[in-house]
């Protein structure tokens, strides 16, 4: 990627969160490592925050908010899925929303800028997951697709939070096209993932610039096209991508985290940055993932973040 130079302006504040997803935790009943240890691992990494994860893992209610406040972290938030494409399941997934904000809005926030986001995306889409970053058709209704998007942004908002919705790889929206559909067809917060971004196409640096009023979260990936490429010429979907490392250690891809953290500072962005290295749910060495997450919070340092 190339660099852009971005003349300093009002420097924006940010805490820096992990997340479970980082250590292939995808169920709370199935995990390489306890919520304790985790919380525990992340602190001394110099972490200021989690991501919650599968909802549960972490504990809710009371429990989450103890467990939290021990290891002396702040909830970045946590992802939601929806069946945003047809009505039926969206409005099944809806319990499941409910739970999550249960949740958040169960911690303590001692600072509203650092408040949980529930973070609002897609389940895979099949013929997208086994393409990923191609961006193989679209939702047959796109209206009543973004009118549950809204919908389910203003019942974050109903309870205090502040949604984001995040563009996923294998997902109804990846590209940085659908992205600004998406934004002109709701008020939706967005999520910007530099790594997704990059592998659909996009440009971090631009997405960071264009769509900078509508950020109120930045999850920090790494991620190598070359890689993905490979991947997908082996015939490989969006899981064979993560198993074979195309979201790579933080600055060992294309991802000028430099450039990212100069125009962080440029927009004045104030919120969680997320670090996120996705890691397949199977061969997990929790050692190594944590020798990982605390190489990749050094390097987030270097960067100025």
């Amino acid at each position: 990627m190339p660099v852009t130079s971005v003349p300093p302006t009002r420097a924006g504040t940010t805490r820096v969160a992990n997340a479970p997803v980082n250590f292939g935790i995808y169920s709370p009943d199935d995990a390489p490592l306890t919520a304790a240890e985790l919380l525990t691992g992340l602190a001394d990494a110099g972490y200021d925050g989690v991501d919650s994860g599968p909802i549960g893992y972490l504990g809710t209610g009371e429990e989450l908010a103890a467990a939290l406040e021990r290891a002396g972290l702040g909830l970045a938030g946590g992802w939601v899925d929806l069946r945003y494409h047809e009505e039926a399941g969206w409005r099944a997934d809806l319990a499941g929303l409910d739970a999550a904000l249960d949740m958040f809005t169960a911690v303590p926030v001692p600072d509203p800028a650092f408040a949980p986001r529930p973070t609002l995306a897609c389940p895979p889409n099949p013929e997208r997951f086994a393409r990923p970053g191609l961006a193989y058709g679209e939702p047959a209704d796109w209206a009543g697709f973004a009118s549950r998007v809204q919908r389910a942004a203003d019942r974050c908002r109903e309870r205090g939070l502040e949604p984001v919705f995040h563009p996923h790889l294998g997902t109804d929206v990846e590209s940085a096209a659908e992205v600004e559909r998406l934004l002109e067809s709701t008020d939706v917060s967005l999520c910007l993932d530099t790594g997704h971004l990059w592998l659909a196409g996009g440009d971090p640096l631009a997405g960071l610039r264009d769509w900078a009023p509508r950020i109120k979260q930045v999850h920090i990936k790494d991620a190598s096209r070359a890689l993905a490429a490979e991947s997908a010429a082996a015939g490989g979907d969006l899981m064979d991508m993560v198993a074979a490392g195309g979201f790579t250690p933080l600055g060992a891809g294309d991802i000028d985290l430099e450039a990212v953290a100069a125009t962080l500072r440029a927009i004045g962005y104030t919120g969680w940055i997320v670090v996120e290295q996705d890691a397949p749910p199977t061969g997990r060495d929790a050692a190594r993932l944590m020798a990982a997450q605390r190489a990749n919070r050094a390097r987030l340092r270097e960067a100025g973040l």
